[in-house]
């Protein structure tokens, strides 16, 4: 898409040219995706026997028959329906003795999902590996664009088969649900008068429903049927979520999911190393085996792990930040992260080598799919998530979920002091800072970019795959009682420069501010939205902003435009005697072009002086462009109003009407030249409306049929511009279409040509003086004259 846009670009200059008669334009080749640079070295694979995959503990036994639990206090761990059962049911009489408890699998919240809260978040985790199971942001600055139905709060729910119905396994503080007085081990069984019997069906009943919308829950608690009126809002923006097959889930029930976020297990211990074929080693589950929960509350969550056949302790503690009640308004407080502080503790009476391994976030936002553009950091084209990292001495690196996806990906860094990594996607990233004492600190063997879901099948959707990263610890000599001890910040928020720039790495010069990335034309980019700013600080709306800047450019631009305009008229005047001239030379082409040059050498007309305008907004256009493609206070910038659906997103295609019902996939998904998408966008038929108009007025008439060739070949070309204008952002045309009227008023404004009497209107062209033929012969006869 990146690509489609530079080729517009080229096309629009191309048209403008033509009002001066300079037809022509131009098309950037291909560019040519850069490899990935490789790791100079690579961790071998070390011994691999005593290895085993680790079981499916995934959340499908929890769709066994269950009784609802009753309700604890809010924002305690609350155990899974199934596993309450499972934990309550007795062996037969002739039956072998019952094994060892297990840990219940429990579902628990840090953090609120109201905006007046100290909180910026609202974080749901699972001991189920001691995982970030969803994360959401809780402004109303940053909500779901694309899912418009009403928000009830993640559940996670679960089937209650026994009796039918959807289990609540976590219920968020500050949520619609948490108001209406929903807690975790209800089990919905209406949604008004529609019956809910199973998790999907409650996800379904949802889904029609609008915001602002009052529903009637009917939930049975214990022995009890409650009835609890709820008012849905906006869905929040989940920076990570449940995802499966690159597609938003509302529970991971089923087991079928992508990992979660943060997962950890051991690379190492003494002679046994974990290889690439493994997921985990022997007597070892961690990945998703049930941690237990040692302590929880709305800030802090802290898992722990024994291992007694290996003599091992591991603990996870998730910290969430706060703003203090004077920064509640400030949107660039630093509260958009979280602590982790992870150890592995030999409890045993003996030595032992060992190292851990923990993964990145998963599930990052994949909105606007088929329209979105994300600056790439070299020539090929960028994911809608890519892994960033920057280590202490060296470059930002980028690497896309393409190079990740493909078979022969081996892409690592070994043995380097880590700044920062993160998965970041278009306006949103979720990087991970380790706290090391000194930048030179070397904590990982090894770094590496992974894929955690599917590759889709159609191969231009690879730029969704789920991708993530994950960091092999130093191996450790750890006596009794030792312990491998790291802490990490994790950033989770918005990409807003203030922000960013107020997360340091082990390199205080070093800072997340680095994860908005402008490309070439960020030195046009960043005073131009610095513009932008100050004026949506006086209207308050972004689409009056634009037109503003627009205004504003105009007029630093009338010399030229005005220049631009007397050069076109200049060529109407001409236009007579350059006819007159084709016909002259009409097969001698050498001799009518130096005819032509000395004829608009002796009036002053410079062919290339109406195309100076074009060339001198082009970096403005580009910069805008990259402007609503980074800056994510335009993100959700409505140019009318937030409640209208129609152009509410100005880094977005206006989205007029929804025509997926009637169109094939293969335009609905947005790939490829005529992938158009699933929305019907007036605001770039408009603006190429406008250029049409635009070229009908002021485009001279041609003076040969050459030349009329050229202009019926640029009314082609409007057409094939339309297809590569169809998706861009609604910000850029509210920028083109005020830009065209400006021009053309100005034209319309401007003194007309001269008509020297002529009979037909003020309108028509001035004659030349009779016998400049432009081929130099009027010169030479005033030449001759003063001889004589």
């Amino acid at each position: 898409m990146d690509r489609r846009f530079v080729l517009f670009m080229v096309l629009a200059v191309s048209v403008m040219a033509a009002n001066t008669l300079i037809v022509g334009y131009f098309f950037p080749p291909e560019p040519v995706p850069k490899k990935v640079a490789q790791a100079d070295a690579k961790q071998g694979a070390g011994k691999q026997g005593d290895l085993k995959p680790a079981a499916d503990k995934g959340a499908a036994a929890q769709a066994a028959d269950a009784e609802p639990a009753p309700a604890e206090a809010e924002g305690q761990a609350q155990p899974d329906d199934a596993a309450q059962e499972a934990a309550a049911a007795k062996p037969e009489d002739d039956a072998a003795p019952p094994a060892p408890a297990t840990i219940e699998s429990q579902r628990l919240s840090l953090g609120s999902g109201d905006p007046a809260s100290p909180f910026r978040m609202l974080v749901y985790l699972t001991n189920d590996g001691a995982a970030i199971e969803r994360l959401e942001m809780n402004s109303p600055q940053y909500l779901d664009l694309e899912d418009r139905s009403g928000y009830l709060g993640y559940l996670s729910p679960a089937d209650a088969s026994k009796r039918g119905g959807a289990v609540v396994r976590v219920v968020g503080a500050g949520s619609p649900a948490a108001a209406a007085g929903l807690e975790p081990g209800d089990v919905i069984t209406a949604l008004g008068k529609q019956k809910i019997d199973s998790a999907a069906s409650l996800t379904a009943a949802l889904a029609p429903t609008k915001p602002g919308a009052s529903i009637e829950l009917t939930v049975l608690r214990g022995d009890a049927t409650k009835t609890l009126q709820a008012t849905l809002t906006r869905q929040p923006l989940a920076v990570i979520r449940p995802e499966f097959e690159t597609k938003p889930i509302a529970s991971v029930a089923n087991g079928k999911h992508d990992p979660l976020s943060f997962l950890m297990t051991l690379e190492q211990f003494d002679e046994k190393l974990l290889g690439d074929s493994a997921e985990e080693l022997r007597d070892v589950d961690l990945r998703r085996g049930a941690w237990e929960i040692v302590s929880a509350n709305e800030v802090v969550a802290r898992f722990r792990k024994k291992l007694p056949a290996l003599g091992l302790e591991l603990t996870k503690t998730y910290r969430l930040a706060q703003a203090p009640a004077d920064e509640s308004g400030d949107n660039d407080y630093p509260a958009y992260s979280l602590l982790l502080d992870v150890a592995v503790t030999n409890v045993s009476d003996k030595a032992h080598d060992v190292a851990y391994q923990l993964d990145g976030p998963t599930g990052l936002p994949t909105e606007g799919s088929w329209y979105a553009i994300k600056v790439s950091r070299s020539w090929g084209s960028a994911g809608l998530r890519d892994i960033i990292a920057r280590f202490e001495g060296g470059a930002t690196t980028q690497v896309t979920p393409a190079a990740i996806a493909a078979e022969d990906f081996d892409t690592s860094w070994s043995n380097n002091p880590l700044d920062y990594i993160a998965v970041d996607a278009q306006y949103f990233s979720v990087a991970l800072v380790p706290k090391a004492a000194k930048a030179d600190e070397v904590w990982f063997s090894r770094v590496k970019p992974i894929r955690v879901g599917a590759v889709p099948d159609d191969k231009a959707l690879i730029k969704m795959t789920d991708i993530s990263f994950r960091l092999t610890s130093e191996t450790a000599e750890l006596a009794p009682g030792a312990s491998i001890e790291h802490g990490f910040q994790i950033f989770a928020g918005p990409k807003r420069p203030a922000l960013l720039a107020q997360y340091a790495t082990p390199n205080p010069a070093v800072t997340l501010s680095d994860l908005v990335y402008y490309g070439w034309f960020g030195f046009v980019a960043k005073p131009m939205l610095f513009i932008l700013h100050a004026f949506h600080g006086v209207v308050g709306n972004y689409g009056l902003a634009i037109i503003m800047l627009t205004v504003a450019v105009r007029l630093c631009m009338f010399p030229l435009s005005r220049k631009q305009a007397l050069s076109a008229q200049k060529m109407q005047e001409l236009q007579p005697e350059i006819k007159r001239l084709n016909e002259k030379y009409k097969n001698e082409a050498e001799k009518k072009m130096r005819a032509q040059q000395d004829l608009f050498k002796q009036h002053n007309y410079h062919p290339l002086g109406g195309c100076m305008l074009a060339f001198v907004q082009l970096p403005i256009f580009v910069g805008l462009y990259r402007s609503l493609s980074v800056d994510v206070s335009l993100r959700q910038a409505p140019l009318i109003s937030e409640s209208i659906r129609w152009a509410s997103n100005l880094a977005a295609p206006d989205m007029f009407w929804d025509w997926s019902y009637l169109m094939p996939q293969f335009i609905n998904q947005g790939t490829g030249f005529f992938g158009l998408g699933p929305y019907l966008n007036i605001l770039p038929l408009f603006t190429i409306g406008l250029f049409i108009w635009q070229q009908k007025m002021f485009m001279p008439p041609a003076a040969d049929e050459q030349a009329a060739l050229q202009q019926k070949m640029m009314q082609y070309m409007m057409i094939f511009m339309g297809l590569l204008f169809f998706k861009v952002a609604s910000g850029l045309c509210v920028y083109f279409i005020a830009s065209s009227i400006w021009g053309i008023t100005e034209r319309k404004l401007l003194p007309k040509a001269k008509s020297h009497g002529q009979p037909g209107g003020t309108d028509a062209p001035a004659p030349l003086p009779s016998g400049t033929s432009g081929n130099g012969a009027a010169r030479g006869k005033k030449r001759q004259k003063g001889r004589k």
